[in-house]
């Protein structure tokens, strides 16, 4: 099968994913005979719904599943995603072929340091991921809704008194000047795939995903195997309070170098934050270290069931 002429490059439209999409279309670019790039804007369910909790639109996926599927009918050739939205499993007929560089993975507080919020102060923030966290570190601390787009969440975060955001986030929109505080993720343990780009395509393409390896970091993309193996063996989306951050390590010098060992530190909350869990583990399979560290904290919780741990 031959490259198409023209590749078509599914996207949300929100000014964040219009960059992300730029980023990787700048990559492609790159490559030796690579097709010329046209954006395919596509509106997704959580862009209908700008204010309205993840967890009540159907959580993990629902920025990703209308992208994927212009890519499953035909009328784009690849998606890009933010990792971080997507589901821990992969949709039939699609493949995950290329994760280029990963940037800053970690959360950052807007407005107020941790340490500056007074007893009793407000936090914006959307994820219960970053609540149950917060709250086990600082129960006295009320939290408030944070949705919309990126400028719209600081300006939101800086009124309230503070909000968490994604460092990547901000940092790809030139925001990073907002930060009062990042947060090392011994304290807030950041969402599977934050930081990362996800590059999709037809599995049945493969002259296409043979040219995106050429932009693919083989550290990333075995970060993100690792990191979505635990959420899928944990059976989760967004609405489940939990976190994970993997660190490969490889002998190489250049993306794509092979990959030796890698760690995976993983959390798990109730969303109230009264029980947390953090654990990590060691191995050479990303697929097989994500799943087994979430194996492993199941069974450190008594084997009960994650749903029975919330109390709100």
């Amino acid at each position: 099968m031959k490259l198409p002429r023209v590749l078509r490059v599914a996207t949300r439209g929100s000014p964040l994913a219009l960059i992300q999409a730029a980023r990787v279309v700048e990559l492609i670019s790159g490559i030796h005979g690579s097709p010329r790039c046209e954006t395919v804007v596509v509106h997704t369910s959580g862009d209908k719904a700008p204010d309205a909790p993840i967890e009540r639109l159907g959580g993990r996926g629902v920025f990703v599943k209308e992208v994927s599927a212009a890519v499953a009918e035909g009328r784009a050739d690849i998606a890009v995603h933010s990792a971080k939205d997507m589901p821990s499993g992969e949709e039939p007929g699609l493949e995950l072929a290329a994760v280029p560089e990963r940037i800053d993975p970690r959360d950052a507080l807007v407005g107020k340091s941790l340490e500056d919020l007074l007893p009793g102060a407000c936090v914006a923030t959307g994820s219960v991921r970053r609540r149950a966290q917060l709250a086990w570190l600082r129960p006295d601390l009320s939290f408030a809704q944070l949705r919309g787009n990126m400028a719209r969440r600081v300006e939101v975060a800086e009124t309230v008194g503070a909000g968490v955001l994604a460092v990547a986030a901000l940092e790809r929109l030139g925001l990073r000047g907002r930060v009062a505080e990042v947060l090392d993720p011994a304290t807030l343990l950041p969402q599977v795939g934050q930081g990362a780009l996800a590059v999709e395509c037809r599995s049945s393409d493969t002259a296409l995903i043979e040219m995106l390896g050429e932009i693919d970091d083989g550290i990333a993309h075995a970060a993100l195997r690792a990191e979505r193996s635990f959420l899928a063996a944990l059976g989760g989306g967004c609405s489940l309070p939990c976190g994970a951050l993997a660190t490969p390590w490889s002998s190489g010098t250049r993306p794509g170098g092979k990959v030796e060992k890698i760690e995976i530190q993983g959390m798990l909350a109730s969303r109230d934050g009264h029980i947390l869990l953090r654990h990590s583990c060691e191995g050479e399979d990303p697929d097989d270290v994500g799943a087994r560290l979430a194996e492993e904290m199941l069974a450190r919780a008594g084997g009960r069931f994650i749903a029975d741990w919330s109390t709100d």
